[in-house]
C-alpha cells in the first residue's frame, strides 16, 4: 500500500469517529510516519500529549497540540491484505484517540480496542 493510500485509510478512520466525539477533541493533530521511534519497532500508533482528563486551565496557555502518530510500516508488516490494513488503521486510530480522552491501555484492552 502506498503512502498516499495509507494516509487515505487514516483519513477514512478519522471520518468514522462519531461527530459528538470529534467535536470535543481539543488541540490534537493526527500524523502518519513510516517508522516508529527506535526500540518500538512494533508500535502501530502513539499518543503524545496531555489527555483531556488531566488538563487544567494552565494547560491551554501556549500548549502545543497533542500528537497522534500512526506508523505505516509496522502496520503493513502485520497485515496481509488491503482490507486488513484498513481495519487495523481504524482500530489504531480509535485506540490513540481514546488516550486523548484519558482512557488507558488496560481499559482499552477490556473494551477490545487494545
Amino acid at each position: 500500500m502506498s503512502r498516499e493510500e495509507f494516509e487515505d485509510a487514516v483519513r477514512d478512520a478519522l471520518d468514522e469517529i462519531p461527530p459528538e466525539l470529534a467535536a470535543v477533541m481539543d488541540n490534537v493533530v493526527v500524523l502518519v510516519e513510516d517508522e516508529p521511534p527506535p526500540g518500538d519497532e512494533d508500535l502501530l500508533g502513539l499518543y503524545e500529549g496531555v489527555p483531556l482528563t488531566e488538563r487544567t486551565h494552565q494547560w491551554s496557555a501556549g500548549s502545543l497540540p497533542d500528537r497522534i502518530t500512526i506508523f505505516r510500516n509496522p502496520t503493513l508488516e502485520i497485515c496481509e491484505t488491503r482490507d486488513d490494513v484498513v481495519e487495523e488503521v481504524a482500530i489504531t486510530v480509535v485506540h490513540e484517540i481514546a488516550h486523548h480522552f484519558g482512557i488507558d491501555d488496560d481499559r482499552l484492552h477490556e473494551l477490545g480496542w487494545a
